[in-house]
């Protein structure tokens, strides 16, 4: 999604509003607005942080894990993306998104003492699509950490949000998430090593100082687990092939810039590509818009903006929004020999995320065909599309 989406997604996303988190309030957005309120009025300790106090994505950053699998809290923008293209035992096919972000608020709580002193807010969207009947659902839901209610560890993956959480153990790393009819419980484990985008995961965005995140991958994690839909009256077993984004920044989208298309794929032959362009408001392509091409043995080269052609063929408008959205793609990268053709495995894949960012986007599971270094493939992964829904100013 990147700055990349994330950055996007990834400043992926302010939270302006909580949701779920207290069940029996007719309107929680209230309360977290109110939280929110004490926090900046009545701080002991600091003042609400300006931007320039936040550190900022500006230069090398020395990459030490499992230290950077966990939370960067001197940056006011993190998030952990999941999201994953499954098969059950008869064929039939799935796709899942778990994302957790943190946003931060104010550098230092207002009552460091007190748990229920706000310094970051947690917001995360989950998303189930069955390409069998077309259906498509999803939640999101918001927090602040105290006492225990969400957050995000230092020190190694270990990051929830209410009962949903994603926890590295040892080289394997727990998905689970549950609400209403719809869950999930899945253990991913990586057949290649990590990914660096950009220039040793530093990821511009644009050209102003800071306007970038630091940004890593895991591309190629093998899945198994069990998922249950609103169609399915148990969990069902399910195996595939699932992508982890990690980004952390403070300052990414630029005033001119209006949303970003990303695009995380596995391609049959075993290579895999990470794009994204950054749209600005005069309708054309950020420059450092970029990508990563990872190949079978997990060896990568960034890509430039200049190597890839991203052709929009076909559009759907969401009856729910009004927004507009590409729904076909056609993409060219000849230094790399790809051409491939991708669609989305149903068209509607749009989260209208009320209860926790305020964004609606489009992120769904996507399928095409191609052809990679002179041979036929399929192609399987997902996309992220934002801005063509609303602003995405309030946000990032």
């Amino acid at each position: 999604m990147t700055g990349d989406r994330k950055s996007a997604h990834s400043s992926k996303l302010i939270a302006h509003r909580e949701c779920r988190m207290i069940r029996h309030c007719s309107n929680p957005s209230a309360i977290i607005m109110l939280l929110i309120i004490i926090a900046f009025v009545f701080p002991i300790r600091t003042a609400m942080a300006v931007e320039k106090d936040w550190k900022q994505a500006i230069g090398p950053w020395q990459w030490s894990f499992p230290r950077d699998h966990g939370a960067h809290p001197e940056y006011r923008t993190e998030w952990w993306y999941f999201t994953g293209n499954l098969r059950d035992r008869e064929g039939n096919q799935y796709g899942y998104q778990l994302t957790f972000f943190r946003q931060g608020l104010t550098l230092v709580a207002p009552w460091p003492d007190n748990p229920w002193s706000i310094r970051d807010v947690y917001l995360a969207h989950f998303a189930i699509v069955d390409r069998t009947s077309g259906k498509f659902w999803y939640y999101d839901q918001a927090s602040r950490s105290g006492p225990g209610l969400a957050g995000a560890k230092l020190g190694n993956l270990d990051v929830w949000t209410l009962n949903w959480s994603a926890k590295m153990i040892g080289n394997t790393i727990h998905l689970k998430a549950h609400m209403d009819k719809m869950a999930l419980d899945l253990e991913i484990s990586p057949r290649k090593p990590r990914v660096f985008h950009g220039d040793n995961g530093l990821s511009t965005k644009g050209p102003n100082p800071g306007q970038a995140s630091y940004y890593y991958s895991l591309t190629d994690l093998a899945t198994k687990g069990w998922i249950q839909t609103e169609l399915s009256k148990n969990y069902f077993a399910v195996t595939g092939i699932s992508w982890f984004d990690q980004e952390f920044g403070s300052n990414v989208l630029g005033s001119d810039q209006v949303g970003w298309d990303w695009f995380g794929i596995h391609l049959s032959d075993g290579r895999d590509i990470m794009l994204f362009q950054l749209r600005k408001k005069d309708g054309t392509i950020e420059a450092c818009s970029s990508g990563t091409i990872i190949e079978k043995d997990g060896s990568s080269r960034h890509l430039r903006q200049s190597e890839i052609s991203l052709n929009v063929k076909e559009h759907w408008k969401s009856p729910k929004s009004g927004g507009t959205y590409p729904a076909r793609w056609g993409i060219k990268i000849p230094s790399t020999g790809i051409d491939i053709t991708l669609t989305p495995i149903v068209a509607s894949q749009e989260l209208v995320t009320e209860a926790s960012t305020g964004v609606t986007y489009w992120e769904g599971a996507v399928t095409g065909s191609g052809i990679s270094k002179g041979i036929s493939v399929t192609v399987e992964g997902y996309a992220e599309l934002t801005g063509y829904a609303g602003s995405l100013d309030r946000v990032f």
